[in-house]
């Protein structure tokens, strides 16, 4: 089994070296890796990164791009792996975790979408908002297309799919701002469910301001809802639950964002 792993960057430097080698130490398991890295130009110190790191990338990509979508895709457009996920430029894969993707997909052949937990870090690697994680946790048991639809509960850096249900759902769609993951894994849900893998997370999120979600959320959570109203239905349950779930989150990104602001000020 192949996977194909993708890392889009541009301007990445603070952290895109610790996320190579988390992506690169997944083949002391023995595990086959392609692993794609797409630079949009950087003018920070990601080339220099980079270089020191070439003989473990398969394949460098460094050309200008309309984002992190696009880079995305490019990659999607040359990988070869039966197995396919991106991990962004300042997230992290923990020890093992793609040996234990293998093993799940070993045991659900016909699945399009594997996941597992992923805790999200600060600037500094310390584990932060344990409160959202255990709240998207709590979905884990009951996930489905329904459940999914309602309130987007996986964290893309530990979401793994098969080259069969991305060569039927498609490529990202580069026309949005920041649920582009959200609408992709949808369609993904169409090609063959989800497994989640238990146990230890799988990976790391890492939030900070200048990350998507941390300077677009009002627009994701927006984009988010239109998503889930396309695919549900606009009066669907699912439309009216993901509704209030969307206000709810915005409310409170917007309360820690406001105390943030004070803090800076203080």
């Amino acid at each position: 089994m192949r996977f194909s792993i993708i890392t889009p960057n541009f301007n990445g430097a603070q952290f895109l070296e610790q996320t190579l080698i988390s992506v690169i130490g997944q083949r002391e398991d023995g595990i086959e890796l392609e692993y794609i890295v797409v630079d949009g130009n950087s003018t920070d110190r990601s080339h220099e990164i980079l270089k020191q790191y070439a003989s473990d990338i398969t394949t460098l990509i460094i050309e200008d791009d309309t984002g992190p979508a696009n880079a995305i895709n490019k990659g999607f457009d040359i990988a070869t792996g039966d197995v396919i996920a991106w991990l962004n430029a300042d997230d992290i894969y923990y020890p093992n975790t793609l040996k234990r993707v293998q093993q799940a997909i070993q045991d659900g052949s016909e699945t399009a979408i594997f996941f597992g937990g992923c805790t999200i870090v600060d600037e500094k690697g310390a584990e932060a908002r344990s409160l959202i994680t255990n709240i998207k946790e709590l979905f884990y048991p009951f996930s489905s297309r329904f459940t999914f639809q309602s309130i987007n509960y996986l964290s893309q850096p530990a979401l793994f799919f098969s080259r069969r249900a991305y060569t039927q759902a498609g490529s990202l769609r580069e026309d949005m701002v920041a649920a582009w993951d959200y609408e992709f894994f949808l369609r993904l849900w169409h090609e063959g469910g989800s497994y989640c893998i238990k146990g230890s997370p799988l990976s790391a999120f890492r939030w900070h301001e200048q990350s998507i979600s941390g300077q677009n959320f009002n627009i994701q959570f927006q984009e988010e809802y239109e998503v889930a109203c396309k695919d549900a239905g606009r009066y669907s349950p699912q439309a009216l639950l993901h509704y209030f779930v969307r206000w709810g989150i915005v409310g409170i990104y917007s309360l820690m964002a406001a105390s943030r602001k004070r803090k800076k000020l203080a």
